[in-house]
């Protein structure tokens, strides 16, 4: 007698509240395989973090820094998979963001509106089911902390 309780599972026995996939994937087909690379992930994740409003940058302060003198490089340009790291399998994709946002809003608004972007653009574009989006708020930017190194102290006397 076989215990049931030892049976493989099978498409017909998902758990309630599963959805078991049986669609072939639009990225396997009969006439081939599309691989996606990490770095595509990574650009479109980056791109479409920054697309939403109350982030600021991406990337930790190194990153940052590293960042600001790319840019005053001719012909540099900044990078679009700055702060994003990902794991890219055959149909599915995790990805993980740290990003910098502006002072006065919503963290926990600003990180569903960047999982809800990152996610819709990642699927529509590649085809992959992202899995997850760890997003590490790293700072937030208080208007006037990146200008210039003049102080207005208004106190001193001079």
């Amino acid at each position: 007698m076989t215990n049931p309780a030892t049976k493989a599972p099978d498409q017909s026995s998902a758990p309630s509240g599963e959805v078991q996939k049986t669609s072939v994937s639009a990225l396997v087909s009969p006439q081939g395989v599309t691989t996606i690379s990490d770095v595509v992930v990574q650009k479109v994740s980056g791109l479409a973090t920054r697309e939403v409003s109350g982030v600021y940058a991406l990337g930790g302060g190194a990153a940052r820094a590293f960042s600001a003198i790319r840019e005053r490089i001719p012909g540099a340009s900044a990078s679009a998979s700055q702060g994003v790291s990902v794991e890219v399998g055959e149909k599915q994709a995790a990805i993980d963001l740290q990003i910098l946002v502006e002072y006065g809003v919503s963290i926990g608004d600003l990180s569903r509106a960047v999982r809800r972007n990152v996610i819709t653009a990642v699927e529509q574009m590649t085809g992959l089911e992202v899995v997850e989006v760890n997003i590490n708020v790293s700072d937030v930017h208080v208007p006037g902390d990146d200008e210039s190194g003049e102080t207005t102290d208004s106190s001193r006397v001079l």
